[in-house]
């Protein structure tokens, strides 16, 4: 059977360059979403302030709750802390030398025109913990009074100061004076400033707690036997060796390692099911093409069993080389997502790979599995043709369905369409994304059915292609008519791709939308106060003694961590909250309350949008359990509850607890609201005049979390994009091996009279039916879920989003697939007659 097979892979080349190359872009795809599943398991960056330390200890970087199972698991939000009293115990252990608490808190320098140098990733620290990196020294010398302060070169350079010179520095106040003492080695990541260990005490604002502890070992012990050590004394601390040590001290870093395993995960396991959709439909083409071979093998006495193990052996050899190149170039695949993720600001830039064999021979695994579960399905039919009927069988397409077929296809289109209006009562991230996996269970459901469908809308078009084009158009419609099930096969893929594109586009464009136009409706704040690493707690309180101001409501955009159970299973959710001063809010913010008062709002206390309320089964004055976004639990009572969920999250806490649990303890921005009677010019003079360098003072506000929502979008654009492209070698392949395989079709025509010029006619016909028929069936499959969405979270079935951007989508499918099958058509056509009618099928 293997020297069979292979025989016939060598004279069938390319009758097998199809699913070859359908499994060699589908493994890539699979080996590349597993490069970055192990990328998140042990990639980062290289630490830069805890370079000398052998080990490291943070706060918990994810929470799992009670009960749950190893992977139930969910990053934090905010940069957690570890108690500073925590070095002591670690001192203690054997083969620890010293540990060192540090201090980290957010301190920008201020230079003489007001300009703030150094942004989100200027810290300040202790200068004891300065052995951790290790700093030394340039000029000068330590910080030894409570006004002096050390500075990197980058940073001095930056502010143009040197050792004995002044300078002001920005933390969670006004800008205070220092006097440089000392100037050390920059860093790449960031900028660095150090104070005596009193100092950076009081100016962290977190008494008692340490962002991390780095440990020194004592010569020849190494790392991970210490770390073993210290994990016995920590309790829930986070305890890190290697680059593992990032982690701690970048929490974009730890966020990265978890947002590329969720993607990956979700994103190759998508890749891998459309992998197996498009290696099918290939496959089956390919076999269906050599039914005269499987005719004559049965005729001949070969068993069902024998014709199933040829083509499985056959499509295993195939796969086998197409898996180990894919496989290969998986690492190109993962090196391009990474790229494009860090454009988009998603991930790191320096966020570097893990290059390991495991992904590329899963991915081979993998491709293997989905390559022999579609040769099992498409050796089904030409291995049970009863060798009587074999030859008969063979000429004739057959064209009606399996009742199985029907039945499931039909029950899917339905279950899709069903689904569709589920945004119509569940509105969110939730809503958005089964709005577009509705649109992927239909498409995969009238593909099932695809012959069926092509079938009616061939009888409407093949008579007016008659009678407009007379002999082409003819010719266009028999063909159709007596071939739905090859003309299906060319309109499902690209109908796929179709649909794909515009679900998955649309729909966040129209989620984006939803949330700026209640933001919009919402905010009745007349502007928003903001600073480049975020606003001074001070700011809210000295811009309400600014004359002619009403409210000024400070906010903190954090998240928190849900946890829920269904059935036995435990689901850690993370979801976007707000802190806000609710005796402020009135004036500034319209969050839609229809329970409770947002103005008790203070200490232990918590609203909840009306959703999130009603799915908790929580009623005003009972308690709501969940987790701070720096892991830290929390049980609060509920006081009001909302209906603005889509501009303000499902979680609005009073600003001094989010404050608390925020890494900087700095607020995100702050609404001002002016008195009716106040002079706009005079309001907004006094505003840019407050002691607070890098305030920046804006009008109208914008809306919350959009950085978040954008760089969501993009995330799922590049990994649309990533799938449509393969989409689109699959529609190419696919319509490329349904044109090659009628050349004796074409030398037939010819033979008997149809010119040339006609036969091509007839193809470009032909292929005009398949687009049309991929487009406006993509485009209805995509319409109607993307109303439904738009509708429950807009109240207009409109989508939202550039009309351009729907063109751009069928020009490109209907430019592939005019090009796909005019070139094959093209290739096919150089033959002469009477040679390409003696060709084998």
């Amino acid at each position: 059977m293997l020297s069979l097979a292979w025989q016939t892979i060598r004279t069938r080349l390319g009758g097998f360059a199809g699913a070859f190359i359908a499994i060699l872009c589908g493994t890539a795809l699979v080996a590349g979403c597993g490069v970055l599943m192990e990328s998140g398991l042990r990639a980062g960056v290289p630490t830069q302030r805890y370079a000398a330390a052998a080990v490291v200890v943070g706060g918990a970087q994810s929470v799992h709750p009670p009960g749950a199972d190893a992977l139930t698991l969910e990053q934090v939000g905010e940069q957690p802390s570890v108690p500073a009293a925590l070095a002591g115990r670690i001192a203690s252990v054997p083969g620890v030398r010293t540990a060192v608490a540090e201090q980290s808190f957010p301190a920008q320098v201020v230079t003489a025109s007001g300009e703030v140098l150094g942004g989100p990733q200027s810290l300040g620290h202790n200068w004891d913990a300065a052995v951790l990196a290790p700093f030394t020294l340039r000029t000068g010398a330590a910080p030894a009074a409570p006004g002096d302060v050390v500075l990197d070169a980058d940073l001095a350079q930056r502010a143009g100061v040197g050792v004995g010179g002044q300078v002001r520095i920005a933390t969670r106040s006004v800008p205070m004076t220092f006097r440089v003492s000392g100037i050390v080695n920059s860093l790449s990541r960031q900028s660095a400033l150090f104070f005596t260990p009193q100092r950076a005490a009081e100016l962290t604002a977190q008494p008692g707690q340490a962002h991390a502890i780095g440990v020194l070992a004592d010569p020849g012990v190494p790392p991970e036997t210490l770390a073993e050590r210290i994990g016995a004394v920590t309790g829930g601390a986070e305890v890190t060796t290697g680059i593992e040590r990032s982690t701690i001290e970048f929490l974009d870093v730890s966020q990265t390692r978890m947002l590329l395993l969720a993607v990956a995960g979700s994103f190759g396991g998508f890749a891998l099911l459309v992998a197996v959709f498009v290696v099918a439909s290939t496959l089956a083409l390919t076999i269906n093409r050599r039914r005269r071979e499987f005719a004559l093998l049965r005729a001949v006495a070969a068993t069902p069993k024998q014709i199933r193990q040829l083509i499985g052996t056959e499509t295993t050899l195939v796969a086998l080389v197409a898996g180990v190149l894919g496989g290969a170039l998986g690492l190109a695949v993962a090196s391009g997502l990474r790229d494009a993720f860090a454009a988009i600001g998603v991930i790191p830039a320096d966020f570097g790979l893990a290059i390991s064999p495991l992904p590329s021979v899963a991915a081979l695994l993998l491709g293997l599995g989905a390559a022999r579960l579609a040769a099992w399905a498409a050796a089904r039919r030409p291995s049970t043709i009863r060798p009587v009927e074999a030859l008969g069988e063979a000429a004739v397409e057959r064209r009606e369905l399996g009742r199985g077929r029907s039945i499931t296809g039909w029950s899917l289109v339905f279950a899709g369409f069903a689904g569709a209006f589920v945004p119509l009562f569940l509105r969110g991230e939730i809503g958005t994304a089964i709005s577009t996996m509705a649109t992927l269970v239909v498409v995969i459901g009238l593909a099932v059915v695809g012959p069926q469908v092509t079938a009616l809308v061939v009888r409407v078009l093949a008579p007016p292609l008659g009678r407009v084009w007379r002999i082409s158009g003819y010719l266009a419609g028999a063909n159709a008519q007596a071939n739905t099930r090859r003309l299906a096969a060319a309109v499902t893929p690209l109908m796929l791709s179709i649909a794909f594109a515009l679900a998955t586009f649309y729909s966040q464009t129209s989620s984006t939308a939803a949330a700026a136009e209640e933001t919009a409706r919402s905010t009745t704040a007349d502007y928003v106060l903001s600073g480049p690493a975020g606003v001074s707690p001070e700011v809210a309180a000295a811009v309400a003694r600014v004359p002619g101001v009403a409210t000024a409501t400070p906010v903190v955009r954090t998240s928190v961590l849900t946890v829920s159970t269904v059935g036995d299973s435990v689901d850690v959710q993370r979801k976007s909250a707000q802190g806000l001063a609710g005796e402020q809010v009135r004036g500034a913010l319209e969050l839609g309350v229809d329970g409770g008062r947002l103005a008790d709002l203070a200490g232990d206390t918590v609203a909840l949008s009306r959703s999130e309320a009603d799915w908790l089964d929580k009623k005003i004055g009972d308690e709501v359990t969940f987790y701070f976004g720096d892991g830290v639990p929390a049980k609060l009572r509920l006081v009001a509850t909302y209906t603005h969920d889509l501009a303000f999250g499902d979680f609005v806490l009073p600003v001094a607890l989010a404050r608390e649990h925020n890494g900087g303890r700095l607020d995100d921005a702050v609404l001002v609201r002016r008195s009716v009677n106040a002079d706009p010019a005079a309001v907004s003079s006094a505003l840019r005049s407050l002691p607070y360098p890098g305030l920046t003072v804006d009008s109208p506000a914008p809306a919350p979390e959009g950085g978040d929502r954008q760089a969501q979008f993009y995330l799922n654009l590049v990994a649309v994009g990533v799938i449509v492209g393969y989409l689109a070698i699959s529609v190419a392949n696919t319509l490329v091996l349904t044109t090659a395989q009628r050349s004796r079709e074409f030398a037939l025509l010819r033979l008997v009279g149809t010119t040339r010029r006609q036969v091509t006619h007839m193809m470009r016909l032909e292929a005009l039916v398949t687009v049309g028929i991929a487009v406006v069936v993509g485009t209805v499959v995509a319409l109607v879920p993307l109303a439904l969405l738009n509708l429950g979270l807009r109240g207009s079935p409109v989508p939202s989003g550039p009309l351009s951007v729907y063109f751009g989508i069928i020009g490109g499918a209907a430019v592939l697939g005019l090009v796909a099958m005019g070139l094959s058509t093209w290739v096919a056509l150089r033959a002469r007659p009477i040679d390409a009618i003696g060709l084998r099928e």
